[in-house]
């Protein structure tokens, strides 16, 4: 394939699905490509299949984080889930629940 033909590929318009179709991962990425590609703005995408920027800008998120399969609405509370337990970890609280106290340690066995 020469560079033309991919250059000519990125070119053309996405197909964009009908508001009344279902959302599969493939519809989505095509929404996220035409408004990357400056085809159709955020507002007119968001008015027309009714949904929020904030979800648009979670799509593009998850697509950008995860690939197409980041789409998929039974996968994005995997991720998520996924993200909070490496947020905990990087904050060094694993394993504490809330409300829960501190394990004894030998400070604590002194002060009693």
């Amino acid at each position: 394939m020469t560079s033309a033909v991919k250059f000519a590929e990125l070119d053309q318009v996405p197909d964009l699905p009908r508001p009344s179709q279902r959302w599969t991962v493939r519809r989505k990425a095509a929404v996220i490509q035409a408004v990357r590609g400056g085809w159709v703005p955020i507002e007119e995408v968001c008015e027309l299949y009714n949904i929020s920027v904030d979800e648009f800008l979670a799509w593009e998120h998850d697509l950008d984080r995860y690939g197409v399969h980041g789409l998929r609405t039974t996968r994005v509370q995997i991720y998520r889930e996924t993200d909070k337990q490496h947020l905990r970890t990087l904050r060094g609280d694993i394993g504490m629940v809330e409300g829960a106290q501190a394990p004894n340690t030998m400070w604590s066995t002194l002060a009693t």
